[in-house]
């Protein structure tokens, strides 16, 4: 009966519509059975079939599903799956020319030679099987089918300029994933489509694809096989492909299965190649384009009689020669390898001795290799399995639930959820064997329902990895061409077709990196363009209120930023008066000129009311009438340099102002300092900020150095400042740490009390102020050219003496190490009202006028000056300073300030095993000339209370004296004139009204 069934080859290229004539004919019949290459193709057939004559009379069945209902009419099956002996109407089978697969041919070649409807049978394919066909089919009838639509080759394209609805093909897992990945970067996103895949996922990524959600679709060579999809361009990311043995090119017909998806129904298509794939030929290009091929020569051929006598025998008729010139023996198969590594165990070679134990063997070998690990981790699996089934005729339940079971996890990435699905189809192709387990519809559904929860997760994943939604949605709308609708939340943010495309920062729009990211060029100008098209009137409302908004709202950065909140609203330029910087705002082109010039007059506002607020004594200044002659040109000078002046820079002009224009200079709170001319309260940590930044305006830094940490007495040397830095930081720098100046002038204020020349050891006071160590002061003092000579004694203790705490000195000097009078009315002169209240040590010294000395670090080494004696104003002693750390004040203080030594101090205090100490003298030293040391007129290289020459004044010293103002003390040549008028402003009055009282 079978022969006299009609048997038709229906050849031709892709799209001729091959497929849907094939299941129309079928429906034609009463019963049929239809085979197919691939599962996913399967799957599509089989729901068409369904949805024409419902699922009660359609079954499917693949190696990994089975759907049978009791009234089964038409059968949907993959190749390898199609059922023997049924006596079905109708018999097709699709993509006839695998016949050739060097994989799977043989297959197909068995149902070309063997398989046949009782009244129809139809092989669908390429054109190139007719020769082979008509050779080995007798009576066969051809039906010439043409290609609906065109197909056109247009040579290389990128990837970033690839059209939407294009599908790019790529041979290898990871190819496609990088390819994925690219298109997520540059278009928004791409659906993946791979033989791999589980129809579950692979049908939900071509949804996504299909109804628009993306416009590419990246896939293996499965888009070959008849899958039905909407593209308009096929590029081929490489040539050549891995086919199992070898990396192999791809034969033109194979170029052609593929490339022909592009262009469905009447609607044409092209294909090219992109990436690092290299152009087609010209002979190529064209036989793609004319569907013309070289005929298929030679098929795959495996011997389907088998004989199951013996293990042996079984082998030997799978590898049986063909008996026609035409067929060639098929290349050993996985299941064939499987059989002859098993038939090596012991085990299953003592259980293989029958017919029916040979055949249950050949069955177990069969299962596919879906995991693809190792032959031999497969030749294992399957040896347990056949020992079960012959041992117990079923897959032990327990053993199979825990297979399953740890496979059933839907954590991980891609590629750990693909390989749990590779696992999973092993045993969801076990349980659709008839007879393996004991409850087949059980297992079935159980390992069905870990393959969808898996297959979810993977489309899932996929779609978090490759599609960028956003991204997507508004390069669709712009190829719509249509306009967009954005809106801006209360916060900023920017939202286009309700997708967030970025943040509006002040009166700036920040696009987010994702969209720039995702849409390239021209694309992502447009996507910016519509949100800050958008965005006009939120430029409005945002000037409106940030115009009226309080200073408070308003601050200036150190590097002469401003911002309102956190956002970044403009910067300081340099303007014509270094009190008054320009503004530059940040304000979008697309917020318009009105709006910009809104920001720029509010912002100049905040600044100008900043500079006056902080700098208010220095404003005075420079507006002080009553100022004329030098004291006009010396306030000059104060006010270019920010209320700070080194005192060897303008020696000779203060030399030259008389007490009447000094009174009027300090009305305004300048202090003459030995070292630095100052204002005090421009010391603060505000107007210090402020300064520095205006000050590296002036000087057009790139960078602009940031003010010490507020409550610090030194701090490090930055090697890397600009020159100057230091004095508008308002310290001094004195080798490697700088001594903030007015703690540089209470210093010098004690050592004006001691004797350079005889030497003289450090009070707790001066330890106290630059809060250092005894070695760390010897440091400093030699750093001021003071001469440090090291000693060791005989640490003695008192006897019969109270011995006071060495804290309590440090806070509360004793008779033993009280400065002088004079020197605390200077240093009350000298120091600023502005010290620091940011605690910084555990130990505090009461500064003048109420501030909190702080003393955590140390100096370096500064200018000397002129003799004490010469000094008219509020100078001091020369002073210097060395790096130190911060301590306890009580750990400053040398014992032998801390502890005199009674009359009775014990006879054996110098014995063997007393304790040492180390103690330092200090001397004035003649400092090197060009040296870090400063000169006040200069005379830098003068000893304090010496001549000119540095021997014992002469009548040219006592004559300068006359000069001199109060506050000289023991180095001056003799006492103040009674009648010498005293200026009552002069910060030494109130010394010197004390060194009378003493008299």
């Amino acid at each position: 009966m079978a022969d006299a069934s009609r048997v038709v080859a229906v050849l031709g290229p892709t799209n001729t519509g091959k497929t849907t004539y094939a299941i129309e004919r079928m429906l034609a019949h009463r019963t049929g059975v239809i085979g197919l290459p691939l599962r996913l193709l399967a799957r599509e057939v089989y729901d068409r079939i369904v949805a024409a004559r419902g699922p009660s009379v359609v079954a499917l069945v693949t190696g990994e599903e089975r759907i049978v209902p009791p009234r089964t009419q038409y059968w949907v099956c993959t190749v390898e799956a199609m059922p023997e002996g049924m006596g079905c109407d109708f018999l097709a089978v699709d993509e006839i020319q695998l016949c050739a697969d060097p994989e799977r041919g043989h297959v197909f070649t068995d149902r070309l030679l063997r398989a046949r409807g009782l009244h129809e049978t139809l092989f669908l394919g390429a054109d190139t099987m007719r020769g082979a066909i008509a050779e080995l089919v007798p009576g066969v009838q051809f039906l010439r089918r043409e290609r609906m639509s065109e197909l056109t080759y247009i040579g290389a394209k990128k990837i970033s300029r690839m059209r939407p609805r294009s599908a790019i093909v790529g041979f290898s897992v990871e190819n496609v994933y990088a390819i994925a990945e690219l298109i997520r970067r540059q278009k928004g996103g791409a659906a993946v489509v791979m033989g791999a895949l589980s129809p579950r996922t692979r049908n939900a990524q071509v949804d996504m694809y299909q109804n628009g959600e993306v416009d590419y679709l990246v896939a293996t060579d499965a888009i070959g096989m008849g899958l039905n999809l909407d593209v308009d361009h096929v590029a081929f990311s490489a040539l050549s492909k891995f086919d199992g043995r070898r990396m192999r090119p791809l034969a033109p017909n194979e170029l052609a299965q593929i490339a022909g998806r592009a262009g469905r129904g009447m609607k044409s298509g092209t294909f090219g190649v992109t990436g690092e794939a290299a152009p087609l030929d010209d002979g190529v290009a064209r036989a793609i384009m004319d569907h013309q091929f070289t005929p298929q020569r030679k098929l795959n051929w495996r011997n389907h009689a088998l004989q199951f006598g013996s293990v042996d025998r079984l082998i030997s008729t799978l590898e049986a020669a063909p008996d026609h010139e035409m067929l060639v023996r098929a290349r050993e198969a996985d299941d064939l390898g499987a059989l002859k590594a098993l038939s090596q165990v012991a085990e299953v070679a003592a259980r293989a001795t029958d017919g029916p134990s040979v055949r249950l063997l050949w069955d177990v070998c069969r299962i596919p290799d879906f995991r693809g690990i190792s032959h031999a981790e497969h030749a294992s699996l399957l040896e347990v399995i056949f020992n079960d089934l012959h041992q117990r005729g079923q897959i032990p339940n327990d053993w199979l639930a825990r297979q399953i079971k740890r496979i059933d996890r839907t954590d991980g990435d891609i590629d750990a959820l693909s390989k749990r699905l590779a696992f999973i189809r092993t045993w969801t192709y076990v349980a659709q064997r008839k007879g393996w387990t004991d409850d087949e519809s059980h297992w079935r559904g159980a390992a069905r329902s870990v393959e969808d929860r898996l297959s979810d997760a993977l489309h899932e994943r996929l779609t978090q990895r490759f599609v960028d939604r956003r991204t997507s949605v508004l390069l669709r709308r712009l190829g719509q061409k249509e306009a967009m609708v954005a809106d801006v939340s209360e916060t900023g943010e920017v939202t286009v077709e309700g997708e967030y495309v970025g943040k509006l920062e002040g009166f700036r729009f920040s696009q987010d990196k994702n969209v720039s990211g995702g849409a390239a060029g021209a694309e992502a100008k447009t996507i910016k363009s519509a949100a800050l098209q958008a965005l006009q009137p939120q430029f409005h409302l945002r000037a409106d209120r940030f115009y009226n908004a309080p200073d408070t709202e308003i601050d200036f950065t150190e590097q002469g930023g401003l911002i309102w909140g956190k956002s970044a609203v403009g910067k300081l330029v340099a303007g014509a008066d270094p009190l008054k910087p320009q503004v530059e705002v940040f304000v979008d082109d697309v917020a318009g000129p009105e709006i910009a010039q809104k920001v720029q007059r509010r912002l100049q506002h905040f600044i100008d009311r900043k500079i006056a607020a902080l700098f208010e004594p220095l404003m005075m200044l420079s507006r002080d009438e009553a100022l004329t002659g030098l004291a006009r040109g010396f306030a000059f000078r104060m006010v270019e340099n920010f209320g700070i002046l080194p005192r060897a820079q303008v020696a000779d002009e203060v030399k030259a102002l008389d007490q009447d224009a000094r009174g009027a200079l300090r009305k305004h709170g300048i202090r003459f300092g030995q070292f630095t001319i100052f204002m005090p309260l421009l010391l603060k940590p505000a107007p210090t900020r402020l300064r520095l930044v205006l000050w590296s305006l002036g000087k057009g830094l790139g960078e602009f150095p940031e003010a010490p940490p507020p409550g610090l007495v030194t701090i490090p040397t930055d090697a890397g400042a600009p020159e100057g830095a230091d004095t508008m930081s308002g310290y001094r720098i004195a080798g490697q740490r700088a001594i903030r100046i007015d703690m540089l002038e209470r210093l010098a204020d004690m050592l004006r009390a001691e004797d350079s020349r005889g030497g003289f050891e450090a009070k707790a006071d001066m330890l106290s102020i630059t809060g250092m160590t005894l070695e760390q002061f010897a440091d400093l003092m030699q750093g001021l050219g003071y001469k440090a000579e090291q000693g060791e004694r005989t640490k003695v203790k008192p006897v019969d003496a109270v011995v006071p705490k060495a804290g309590d000195a440090a806070l509360a000097p004793s008779a033993d190490t009280t400065v002088p009078e004079t020197n605390e009315a200077a240093a009350a002169d000298t120091a600023p009202d502005d010290s620091p209240d940011t605690p910084v040590m555990d130990v505090a010294q009461e500064a003048p006028e109420g501030g909190i000395i702080e003393t955590p670090e140390a100096p370096a080494p500064a200018d000397v000056s002129e003799p004490v004696a010469n000094i008219v104003d509020d100078g001091v002693a020369p002073v210097a300073e060395a790096p130190a750390e911060a301590h306890s004040v009580s750990d400053h203080i040398p014992d032998q300030v801390a502890e005199e030594v009674p009359v009775g101090t014990a006879p054996d205090a110098a014995v063997a095993g007393a304790e040492m100490e180390t103690f330092f003298t200090f001397t004035w030293a003649r400092p090197a000339r060009g040296g870090q040391q400063g000169n006040r007129r200069g005379t830098g290289d003068r000893a304090p209370g010496k001549g000119k020459g540095g021997g014992p004044k002469g009548k040219k010293g006592a004559a300068r004296g006359k000069d001199r103002e109060p506050g000289g003390q023991k180095f001056s040549a003799r006492p103040p004139k009674p009648e010498k008028k005293i200026d009552p402003d002069n910060p030494f009055a109130a010394a010197l009204m004390g060194l009378k009282d003493n008299k």
